[in-house]
C-alpha cells in the first residue's frame, strides 16, 4: 500500500511534483468510480476520456474499468471532427475532459475542443471536467460537471466503498482508435483477461523488471503504448510507473535527463523519433546527467536505425544497459517481437525474437509460407495468444477482412518483415497504405480524405518519404484549381484544412502541385509510382 504506484512530473520543471502509493491510488479510483456511477455511468457504457498527461487521466480509466464502463481514450492531439467521429462510433454518452492541458510551451484547450466535437453529437449526457489550466471554459448546465465538485458530492457521502465489478475474461476493457487503409479509424476491442495477463507477462519479462525499479515510459497515454506500459502492464506488476506531462525538449533538450536522474529511473522506454530528436541537440545536454540508476533501454513505434540505437546505447546506456527494440501493436494489445532484457543478444536494426509463446510466420503474397532463414515477406502471427484484438467495434466483419481474411488461418500485422540467417528478425516497415509517421500509424486515405475537403482541391495522394526525425515524413501530391495564386497560401489553407479535419499530427511536410496523377486503367492511383 505505501509503495509509489504513480509518480508525476509536471510539464513546468518549476511546479511541485505528485506521488500516489497504491494505496492512494486505489483511494482515488473507488472515489471516481463513485462519481462515474453518480453520474450514470454503468457497465457496459462506453466513457470517451480526452485529456493532457495529469494522474487523473489514470485515475479515470482505472475507475472505468473498476465498474465495467469501456473507456477509449482520445489523444490530446486529435481535432474536433476527429473526436465527433470517434464518439459516434463508440456511441461514448459519457466524456472526461481537462478545461485545458500543458504541452512544453503550449497551452492547450481540451475543453473547447470537446465543445466543438459536441456540436455533432447530441447524444452525449454528461461531460466531466478537471481543472488543470484555469482557462476560462463555457459550462452548460445539465451536461457539464467540475470534477472537484463531484467529488465532493462523494466525500460529503462519507467516500463509500465501490466493490470492482464482476467481469467476464472475454469482456471488452477498452476501445482504441487506430488509423487503417481506408479513411474511417478501426475502434480497436481489447478484452479485461487476456489483454491484463499479456501486458503484466511482456512488461515483466522484456524490461526484466524486478520489484522496485522504477519504470518510465514516455508515450503519450492517448497511445497504446501509454495504456499497455504506463499504466496495465506496470501496475498488475506493482511496478512504480512515471507519467510526465512534457515533451523532451523544454524548457531544455535535457529534461529526460534531468528525470531520470531524480526520480532514480531503471528503466526508459521511449520512441526513436525523440532519439533522433535529442540527437540533434548533441550530447552537451546529456553529459550533465550521471544516469547511474538506468538498467534497461527500450525503444517503441518503429524500427529504431542503427545510428539511433548506437547514439542510445551509448550515451544514454553508457554501454552498460540492454536495449530492447519491441514491435507490436495496437492491435496487438503488448510486445510480440522484442529481445529479453539482457538475455537475448542484441542486434542494432534488429527485434530479435518472438516472446515465448508468439509464432510468428513469414508468407509471400500468396499466402506460401516462407521456411528458413535469410527470406524477407509478410508477417503474419499464425496462433493466438492473449492479448490479441477481438473485434473493431461495431463492425466485427472489418475485423475479420482486415486482419484474418488475407490469409487463411493467419492473423496479418501488414508489416514486411526480414529474417536473418540467425533467425532474428528485423521489420521492414508497412505494406499497406499505412504511414509510421513518429511512431503512430497514419492512414493515407484519411489524410487524403482531409485534403480533398478543402475547396479547389481537385484530387489528391498521400505517400510516405525517409525522414530525418519522424522517420517517414508525409508527402501530398495535390491537384488543384482556381488557387488566388499564391501556391505558398494555398499550402497554408490545405494544412489548416487537414489540421480541423484530423488534428496537427496528420499534417503534410510537403505538398507538391501537380496537374495530374499516374493511375491504372481501373483509375487506382499507383502510389508507388508517387514514392
Amino acid at each position: 500500500g505505501n509503495k509509489p504506484a504513480i509518480i508525476w512530473e509536471p510539464n513546468d520543471p518549476e511546479e511541485h511534483h505528485r506521488v500516489l502509493t497504491y494505496r492512494d491510488l486505489h483511494q482515488k479510483v473507488v472515489q471516481f468510480a463513485n462519481v462515474l456511477k453518480n453520474n450514470g455511468v454503468q457497465k457496459g457504457d462506453r466513457v470517451c476520456i480526452y485529456m493532457g498527461m495529469v494522474p487523473e487521466l489514470a485515475i479515470a480509466m482505472l475507475a472505468c474499468a473498476r465498474i465495467g464502463a469501456v473507456h477509449s481514450v482520445i489523444f490530446g492531439g486529435f481535432s474536433a471532427r476527429s473526436i465527433a467521429d470517434r464518439l459516434h462510433d463508440a456511441q461514448a454518452a459519457f466524456i472526461i475532459t481537462c478545461d485545458g492541458g500543458y504541452r512544453g510551451k503550449k497551452e492547450i484547450t481540451l475543453k473547447a475542443v470537446i465543445d466543438d466535437a459536441l456540436e455533432q453529437c447530441r447524444f452525449v449526457k454528461k461531460v466531466i471536467v478537471l481543472t488543470r489550466t484555469r482557462t476560462p471554459v463555457s459550462m452548460i448546465k445539465g451536461r457539464d460537471v467540475w470534477w472537484e465538485d463531484e467529488i465532493k458530492k462523494v466525500e460529503t457521502m462519507g467516500n463509500p466503498d465501490c466493490p470492482a465489478e464482476e467481469m467476464d475474461a472475454e469482456d471488452p476493457l477498452f476501445i482504441l482508435y487506430t488509423s487503417g487503409s481506408t479513411g474511417k479509424p478501426k475502434g480497436v476491442v481489447h478484452t479485461c483477461g487476456g489483454y491484463m495477463v499479456y501486458t503484466a507477462y511482456s512488461f515483466v519479462n522484456v524490461f526484466q523488471y524486478e520489484p522496485g525499479d522504477v519504470h518510465f515510459c514516455t508515450a503519450d497515454i492517448g497511445w497504446i503504448t501509454g495504456h499497455s506500459y504506463i499504466l496495465y502492464g506496470p501496475l498488475a506488476a506493482g511496478a512504480t510507473s512515471l507519467i510526465f506531462e512534457g515533451v523532451p525538449t523544454w524548457p531544455d533538450a535535457g529534461r529526460f535527463w534531468d528525470i531520470v536522474d531524480k526520480y532514480q529511473v531503471n528503466i526508459l522506454y521511449t520512441a526513436p523519433t525523440a532519439i533522433r530528436s535529442l540527437m540533434h541537440y548533441g550530447t552537451e545536454p546529456v553529459s550533465k546527467h550521471s544516469l547511474e540508476s538506468l538498467k534497461v533501454l527500450g525503444s517503441v513505434g518503429e524500427p529504431i536505425n542503427e545510428e539511433a540505437w548506437h547514439w542510445y546505447a551509448k550515451h544514454i546506456g553508457k554501454g552498460r544497459c540492454p536495449v530492447v527494440d519491441t514491435w507490436w501493436q495496437t492491435e496487438t494489445g503488448g510486445i510480440m517481437i522484442s529481445g529479453l532484457a539482457g538475455i537475448t543478444p542484441a542486434k542494432p536494426g534488429y527485434a530479435t525474437l518472438p516472446l515465448p509463446g508468439v509464432q510468428p510466420v513469414l508468407v509471400d503474397e500468396h499466402g506460401e509460407e516462407l521456411e528458413g532463414d535469410d527470406v524477407s515477406g509478410n508477417l503474419c502471427i499464425r496462433f493466438p495468444w492473449p492479448g490479441m484484438i477481438r473485434t473493431t467495434y461495431g463492425d466485427h466483419e472489418r475485423c475479420r477482412t482486415t486482419y484474418f481474411a488475407t490469409y487463411e488461418n493467419l492473423y496479418f500485422t501488414g508489416d514486411g518483415c526480414y529474417r536473418d540467417p540467425d533467425g532474428l528478425y528485423r521489420i521492414t516497415g508497412r505494406v499497406d497504405d499505412v504511414l509510421n509517421v513518429s511512431g503512430h500509424r497514419i492512414g493515407t486515405a484519411e489524410v487524403e480524405n482531409a485534403i480533398n475537403m478543402h475547396a479547389g482541391v481537385i484530387e489528391s495522394a498521400v505517400v510516405g518519404y525517409p525522414h530525418d526525425v519522424k522517420g517517414q515524413g508525409i508527402y501530398a501530391y495535390v491537384i488543384h484549381e482556381g488557387h488566388h495564386g499564391d501556391d505558398e497560401l494555398t499550402r497554408q489553407d490545405i494544412l489548416q484544412t487537414v489540421t480541423r479535419l484530423i488534428g496537427a499530427i496528420a499534417k503534410p511536410d510537403k505538398i507538391q502541385f501537380v496537374s495530374d496523377l499516374p493511375k491504372t486503367r481501373s483509375g487506382k492511383i499507383m502510389r508507388r509510382i508517387l514514392r
